[in-house]
């Protein structure tokens, strides 16, 4: 019998220590988090920008991962910092932004996107004094967000729409081929 007494000890500590991990984690990501967004707002240069925002997005798909969502971590990384960000870097590079070509705004251009931008977040802090719950659909449990019930749930519930979905990006990338090839064939005659 104290055998199980010192099992249920020291499991209690274990949980204790990983709850502790957790909320260690947690603020580390948070905080590398909104550094980084601040980073991509006061830094100069466009470049350091991007990088700065796939740092913040690496740190959010960190969250992800705490919550015990592995498929969102994994298609956050893959969809926003690898190809987004990609997206963004080139759009930079080929615009070539120079601080000689950007006009500078005015003091009363600045003072009221200053103004404007304050009640705008007034009025987010408005309305999310005023939101409801949304009860889950389902009871939470340890297994919500991996990959193979994530899987299910859109092979069941949602089959149709993700359906539609894929018919409508293969005909966006059909679009986009044929434009290409429609640019390319009048260049040549």
């Amino acid at each position: 019998m104290p055998e199980a007494g010192w099992d249920y000890a020291k499991q209690t500590t274990n949980q204790k220590l990983n709850q502790v991990i957790m909320v260690f984690l947690f603020y580390f990501l948070s905080a590398i988090m909104v550094i980084s967004a601040l980073l991509v707002v006061f830094s100069k240069s466009p470049i350091n920008n991007v990088i700065y925002l796939i740092i913040c997005f690496i740190a959010m798909a960190g969250h992800y991962i705490l919550l015990n969502a592995q498929f969102l971590a994994v298609v956050h990384i893959i969809v926003y910092t690898g190809a987004i960000m990609v997206l963004f870097l080139f759009v930079i590079m080929l615009l070539n932004l120079n601080k000689a070509i950007i006009p500078q705004k005015s003091a009363v251009t600045r003072i009221m996107a200053v103004v404007t931008g304050g009640i705008f977040f007034l009025v987010l802090i408005a309305a999310t004094r005023q939101t409801f719950v949304i009860n889950p659909r389902y009871a939470f449990t340890s297994e919500i967000g991996l990959v193979a019930n994530v899987g299910k749930t859109l092979f069941h519930e949602f089959l149709l729409p993700f359906e539609i979905s894929s018919v409508l990006f293969i005909s966006a990338m059909v679009g986009a081929v044929m434009f290409g090839k429609r640019d390319h064939a009048v260049g040549d005659d």
